[in-house]
């Protein structure tokens, strides 16, 4: 369960996920998602209260996003994708543009979109950062979801 954090207690059981993952690198994003799909099951979010959208690659992350805040058909979406380094500094193009139109949405919807996109320097990095030494960013995305989700919550019954 979500760790209790000054006032964010109660209950996402009536709220819907929308979840957006990426295919390329689909060895990791898929550990991301089921790390992601547990922890929202686990604080009783029903399995029909979540939707799992797959898109080509990272870059494609935002259009999704939009397009499902647009139809308006969740509480809270949840991105979880693969970015390694390489040998051009394509990486950073796509880091940079995804994280930047996330947050941009985040604000404009005024909808938690948790970033769940892990940009990494090598594949043992990815591995680590899904399921391996270092835990899994998908159980963590899902968490702050969560949270901001019942943050929310919190503010918006604090203003009468």
């Amino acid at each position: 369960m979500v760790q209790e954090h000054q006032g964010t207690t109660g209950s996402v059981t009536d709220r819907r996920f929308a979840i957006v993952v990426s295919k390329y690198h689909h060895s990791i994003t898929q550990k991301l998602l089921d790390g992601a799909v547990q922890t929202l099951t686990r604080n009783l979010v029903p399995a029909n209260q979540i939707t799992t959208h797959w898109v080509p690659g990272a870059w494609e992350i935002p259009s999704a996003v939009q397009h499902v805040l647009d139809v308006g058909s969740c509480d809270a979406v949840l991105t979880l994708g693969c970015v390694v380094r390489g040998e051009t500094t394509h990486d950073q193009h796509i880091n940079t543009s995804v994280s930047n139109s996330l947050g941009r949405l985040a604000l404009d919807y005024k909808v938690p979109v948790a970033f769940g996109v892990l940009t990494v320097n090598t594949m043992d990095q990815a591995i680590q950062r899904s399921g391996g030494d270092v835990g899994n960013k998908g159980v963590e995305v899902a968490e702050a979801a969560i949270h901001m989700l019942l943050l929310f919550k919190e503010i918006a019954s604090s203003q009468g």
